[in-house]
């Protein structure tokens, strides 16, 4: 899946769009089932919406958990080219 315009999404609104609480947010992050959240500041995370929507695609999907790490894996990969498709 493509950014586009790289929205983030704080704690809130991607708990929101799992349906599920911070405490199950963080340990999906913990377990590689999650990309970990981009540190905005000292107090402040957020993630990439694009992510969160291929991550929630490939639930809705029903991948396992395993295929569901690789994705998250090339998700974070995928990163260090941000700066390459935002220029």
């Amino acid at each position: 899946m493509q950014p586009s315009g790289f929205t983030l999404k704080r704690a809130k609104d991607a708990c929101n769009q799992f349906s599920i609480g911070k405490t199950t947010l963080y340990a999906w992050q913990a377990a590689g089932l999650l990309t970990p959240g981009i540190q905005l500041g000292a107090r402040s995370v957020a993630w990439p919406a694009h992510e969160l929507d291929a991550i929630a695609a490939a639930r809705i999907a029903g991948k396992s958990e395993d295929e569901i790490r690789a994705l998250v894996r090339d998700l974070v990969a995928a990163r260090t080219q941000a700066d390459k498709l935002a220029a």
